[in-house]
């Protein structure tokens, strides 16, 4: 009973909407501009001020770390502890302050994490930003999205290398709770290739015709 309320307060406490509090005072709502995703991307797309940006990623990431600090205390296992985590993540991607929608997961999941793997998760961290700046430099379409996911995945996959089993069944769980919210972004990832593959495969069309009816 007791551990149901604390799950249940985890979601609310996930469910704090930090992209609407970081757009206070300008007159513009996050989830009807730029992606309408409720997160640190959009509202720094949308009002170029690293100060809002800030407050949003702060705030979305402090959710999964205050809600374990402030309900993992007392007789609670490790599992329940995950439970609680994983509850401000559902909070943060289906939120009912904004008609059970929300943000892709990704910063709140980085807290719970924080809260419960603080090593593992500062050593991979840097990954996120390699793939950013490589996925920039090579032209990913959705890079934030590629290294959002492959970083969640690295950890995930650490966590149950170092942890044993059910630690990392539970950061899958989380994981693929970040992947369910990048459906969309997968969706146009998957039809990019696909126009690139179809592109290639007309080109190369074009050059077998032209080799096959040249002159002799």
């Amino acid at each position: 009973m007791i551990l149901g309320l604390k799950i249940l307060a985890a979601f609310l406490i996930g469910a704090i909407p930090f992209a609407k509090v970081a757009m206070l005072g300008t007159g513009i709502d996050i989830t009807k501009e730029g992606s309408r995703n409720p997160g640190f991307n959009n509202v720094l797309r949308v009002t170029k001020n690293w100060r809002r940006g800030g407050v949003a990623l702060i705030g979305d990431i402090s959710k999964g770390y205050v809600a374990l600090m402030l309900l993992g205390g007392g007789e609670v296992s490790a599992m329940a502890l995950w439970f609680i985590g994983i509850s401000a993540v559902a909070g943060h991607c289906w939120s009912p302050f904004l008609k059970f929608n929300g943000g892709k997961g990704v910063a709140t999941t980085v807290g719970v994490l924080l809260f419960l793997e603080p090593w593992i998760t500062l050593v991979c961290l840097p990954l996120y930003v390699i793939l950013r700046f490589f996925g920039r430099r090579v032209r990913w379409r959705q890079e934030g999205a590629i290294a959002s996911l492959l970083t969640m995945f690295v950890i995930s996959a650490v966590v149950l290398g170092l942890r044993g089993m059910q630690p990392g069944i539970f950061a899958y769980l989380m994981c693929a709770i970040v992947f369910i919210r990048h459906m969309p972004n997968l969706r146009e990832i998957m039809a990019s290739k696909h126009e690139w593959l179809s592109a290639r495969s007309r080109s190369l069309a074009v050059i077998a015709r032209a080799v096959l009816h040249r002159p002799r």
